[in-house]
């Protein structure tokens, strides 16, 4: 067996175009949800914190509701209208919470999203949050989010 370092040729562009195209489909960003909680008439959508209560008390994004993944198959039929779209967010890019809870719901007939990023890019961000002990916000990580300036992405 060879190990190179050396990336692949990759897969043929149709199949890239596909797996690109669904991810898309399956993803947002926490800018992107940012944008629809501001945007006029809502985001369209729950924005749904997947942590536990300890979590959630140390930090989350305004507006989102708090439905820990394990609670998901007890309680999403109480509290989420299954013709509103859900968008799913954990701690960060190196948790896999928000998979989890998209599949719990996605499994149950929701149409779901992950926000990727989670909790942590949105307050690296500079995005504002809220506590236990009430609201606030950071400044922005240069290394996440330019200073003053769009992405261009």
């Amino acid at each position: 067996m060879t190990i190179t370092t050396q990336p692949s040729a990759g897969p043929a562009p149709a199949e890239a175009a596909a797996y690109f195209r669904a991810s898309l489909a399956f993803h947002t960003d926490v800018s992107d949800v940012a944008a629809a909680l501001a945007a006029d008439g809502g985001p369209g959508f729950v924005l749904l914190d997947s942590r536990s209560t300890a979590s959630w008390e140390q930090g989350h994004v305004p507006g989102a509701l708090h439905l820990p993944t394990a609670q998901i198959p007890a309680l999403a039929a109480r509290l989420l209208d299954p013709a509103v779209p859900v968008v799913t967010y954990c701690w960060g890019p190196g948790c896999n919470g928000a998979t989890r809870a998209a599949l719990a719901l996605a499994e149950r007939g929701y149409r779901v999203r992950e926000m990727l990023g989670g909790f942590e890019y949105w307050a690296r961000e500079g995005f504002a949050y809220e506590t236990a002990d009430g609201g606030t916000s950071r400044a922005a990580d240069p290394l996440t989010a330019p200073v003053g300036a769009a992405c261009g992405c």
